[in-house]
């Protein structure tokens, strides 16, 4: 398929999901199965029964298990990312969707049938156990830290540690466990749920549209079979280098989406509010607003366009996907805190979707590394460069 072929499709896929999103998808968002941990389990599969009835679940993903380039991907994403809910509902929601990108790269092909088949069905959720508590010392932005030992007996490897904020546990059938072997970190493929991962408690977060929320987690004497690690012991954080720019870039897509909507929300509120005398979009101080949101919205466009054609030219755009997930989370809470701000009361109550906009979006600045993080990364790599050059 052409570049030119590519996009055009993922254009016609973009706007089947939209439609679908507007139409089917946000009238749920007031849906009493949503909590503070996410949708519940029957209105996920409520949903992604519509999305497979329209045809746009996982859409990303072909019958061939060939996917859309990642430039056309931004464009189904930040379509679906218009709603909370749109990404759940069709199938590419964090972190089912960096799961599946890292199984269909690094999965035997019994591994894909039996873990990662039922994921791009829509039939099972999953969840990546790698980070650890502070409070233990384990690994969080330095997976270096991994304190979950595996340790070999006979033809199986027992699992021992403990995990914290682990995205989407609570009801997830699949699951991706980082722990360290003797031949170093090692990626564990489970069926959940199983006796020997335990969820303590799930996390009161700041955000609230992942299934199954964050959870703290430990697990106890878990017994995985050796047919079920990922490529080979010792290969896990190689393995999750696959995982990484892409669900760094996924993560920036969806949320450009919510803020598209935040954004569309604060424009309507703005131009039919009227006060001292006119509406509030004509008084400078609301319209500059609006005006650096466009701004902030479209230099968020083309820097994941930038980076996405970094990845479909085969670069691991490590370097990249850094830079891009500081200059779009940062502009997309721009955007965010105007919104709150153009509505006023409005724009922290529940009853608009701008205030859930605004957390969700506070909540990614940290997630897949937090800012500073990544500046710190940058930084090193300047360091590196700049002595390389002396």
């Amino acid at each position: 398929m052409t570049d030119t072929d590519d996009l055009k499709r993922g254009q016609e896929i973009a706007a089947s999901v939209a439609q679908f999103v507007r139409e089917e998808i946000i009238p749920f968002e007031k849906d009493a199965r949503c909590g503070g941990h996410g949708p519940d389990e029957s209105l996920v599969q409520e949903m992604r029964a519509l999305a497979r009835k329209a045809d746009v679940l996982t859409p990303h993903i072909f019958e061939d298990g060939s996917h859309l380039s990642h430039r056309s991907t931004a464009i189904v994403f930040r379509a679906a990312g218009y709603s909370p809910l749109g990404p759940v509902a069709v199938n590419i929601a964090a972190p089912d969707e960096g799961n599946m990108f890292l199984l269909g790269r690094a999965a035997t092909a019994k591994q894909k049938d039996r873990f990662l088949a039922p994921l791009i069905g829509g039939d099972a959720r999953s969840a990546f156990f790698m980070t650890e508590p502070a409070e233990g010392g384990g690994a969080g932005s330095d997976p270096s830290m991994l304190m979950t030992t595996a340790c070999q007996d006979g033809n199986e490897w027992v699992i021992n540690g403990t995990k914290k904020f682990i995205t989407g546990c609570d009801g997830a059938k699949v699951g991706i466990v980082m722990a360290k072997a003797e031949e170093g970190a090692t990626i564990f493929l489970v069926d959940l749920p199983d006796d020997a991962i335990r969820t303590v408690r799930v996390l009161d977060t700041i955000d609230s549209s992942m299934p199954g929320g964050h959870a703290v987690v430990e697990i106890e004497n878990l017994r995985v079979p050796g047919d079920q690690i990922l490529g080979a012991p010792g290969e896990g954080f190689k393995l999750a280098q696959i995982r990484l720019a892409p669900a760094r870039l996924t993560h920036c897509m969806r949320w450009l989406g919510a803020c598209d909507r935040a954004n569309d929300e604060a424009v309507r509120y703005a131009v039919k509010r009227q006060a001292f005398g006119k509406a509030l979009i004509d008084h400078e101080g609301v319209g500059f607003m609006l005006a650096e949101n466009k701004i902030d919205l479209k230099q968020s466009e083309l820097m994941i366009d930038w980076c996405a054609g970094e990845l479909d030219q085969g670069s691991t755009a490590t370097t990249e996907s850094s830079m891009a997930k500081v200059a779009v989370s940062e502009a997309l809470m721009r955007i965010a805190d105007r919104c709150v701000q153009v509505m006023g009361g409005a724009g922290v109550s529940g009853d608009h979707v701008v205030e859930q906009v605004f957390r969700e979006v506070r909540a990614f600045r940290i997630y897949d590394g937090p800012t500073e993080v990544h500046k710190w990364s940058l930084a090193k790599k300047i360091k590196r460069e700049a002595e390389g050059r002396a």
